[in-house]
């Protein structure tokens, strides 16, 4: 019986075992490395997060991105610079090559209870039995279209999690229906490829996080009003971002009024100048109806004063964001999540991340509910591994592995022949 499976090899994933490694901890980690930031973000991204909180992360700091970018002689800043997805893909690759080269490129597809914990079917026929299973599965299980267009023919619409190369838009009509960092992202990166590209956005302007330079002065009160954090500057981003388990002690109604609130849809101080001026926007419009005509999409815009108007694209992208819903967890067998108690859709959790079922934890965007804007991030990751880590320590002393029948006579006989008393 194994003590705890990791199921997911993203950044939290990778952290979580780094961390279980350095404690002793027995664990196996099933899935493909860094697979949302190598197969289901655009080629060209740069991330949100600067340098700093851009992390996976071990115990002793002894291999981050900026050591990364140092072997590599990759220009890397703590602040200020954006860190590029090939970049951030790359040191995720190379910390699971030098601290976790156990790491198992297989696909969990089943998971259900066992007497004394967890069965998990692997993709290769293996079954693996586990005491604690930790899924850090990320986002792509939770990709959101919404039902004005999920109606729509697969080959007219998809989300914007489902393109890393976006040379098959060459000399296509694109819609991106969004108003958020995706959407903000794939609009730019497509200007340069698609033959027209246009943003369409129910918000009436777009937003943009604001750039943190290293080496500007600021005064005492612009620190202590707006003190940086790795969410970015301000007082709410710096307590999420600092004390997320005091987040988790907040009233339930206000953490999820937070979650849904703060940090909401913006796209990187660098992504104005890819969008502004550059991609055609339509602001302020909702989706009213979609619909396949002569090979092409007709959209129906709504906008905010009633106006109609309708654009045609040959395809489009869904922008639209991700909502966690564990019925999309397919490998989730049926007995385990109709035992998983949920609030608005993600597992209610103790603020050791497990949830109802015994033994079985959520991290990531599975746990911003409970943790808060932070898990929504990998700069989260460090917490999570850490606060995963004292639990599983404790839990593996206080449930010592059994010992098997026959070893456990040899030694109780060899112990009265000794004359030693039993109990020491």
């Amino acid at each position: 019986m194994l003590d705890v499976a990791i199921i997911g090899a993203g950044p939290y994933g990778l952290s979580i075992a780094a961390h279980f490694k350095s404690k002793g901890i027995r664990f196996r980690i099933f899935g493909r490395p860094m697979d949302s930031w190598l197969r289901h973000m655009p080629k060209g991204m740069l991330l949100k997060s600067d340098g700093f909180a851009s992390t996976v992360s071990d115990p002793d700091n002894s291999f981050t991105l900026k050591d990364f970018c140092a072997e590599r002689g990759i220009e890397y800043a703590d602040l200020g610079s954006p860190v590029r997805l090939d970049t951030f893909s790359a040191f995720g690759l190379a910390f699971k090559d030098r601290l976790l080269p156990e790491l198992e490129d297989k696909l969990v597809t089943g998971l259900e209870l066992s007497a004394n914990g967890f069965r998990l079917h692997i993709d290769d026929g293996e079954v693996v039995k586990a005491k604690h299973v930790v899924l850090a599965v990320g986002i792509t299980h939770f990709a959101y279209i919404p039902p004005s267009l999920a109606h729509l023919p697969q080959e007219f619409v998809s989300h914007s999690f489902a393109h890393h190369d976006l040379e098959r838009f060459r000399g296509r009509r694109v819609v991106v229906i969004g108003g958020g960092s995706s959407a903000i992202d794939m609009a730019g990166l497509l200007n340069g490829v698609a033959g027209d590209v246009r943003l369409v956005t129910r918000r009436s302007k777009l937003t943009f996080h604001e750039r943190q330079q290293p080496g500007v002065s600021r005064s005492l009160w612009e620190r202590l009003r707006r003190p940086q954090s790795g969410l970015g500057p301000g007082l709410k981003s710096r307590f999420c971002s600092n004390w997320p388990l005091a987040f988790h002690f907040l009233p339930e109604g206000l953490r999820l009024k937070v979650v849904k609130t703060h940090l909401g849809p913006a796209g990187g101080w660098f992504a104005k100048d890819m969008v502004v001026g550059r991609v055609p926007l339509v602001l302020g419009c909702s989706v009213e109806r979609a619909r396949v005509t002569d090979g092409k999409v007709q959209l129906r815009l709504r906008g905010e004063n009633g106006e109609i108007r309708e654009i045609t694209a040959d395809h489009v992208i869904a922008a639209t964001g991700y909502r966690v819903g564990l019925e999309r967890l397919e490998f989730l067998r049926t007995e385990v999540r109709d035992q998983i108690t949920t609030v608005d859709g993600s597992p209610e959790l103790s603020s050791s991340f497990e949830s109802s079922v015994h033994g079985l934890y959520f991290v990531g965007v599975a746990a911003a509910n409970s943790f808060g804007p932070l898990m929504r991030f990998a700069y989260g990751a460090t917490f999570a591994a850490r606060r995963l880590t004292r639990r599983m320590a404790k839990a593996t002393v206080q449930n010592p592995m059994p010992i098997p029948a026959k070893k456990r006579a040899a030694a109780v006989a060899k112990y009265r022949l000794e004359g030693r008393n039993l109990d020491s």
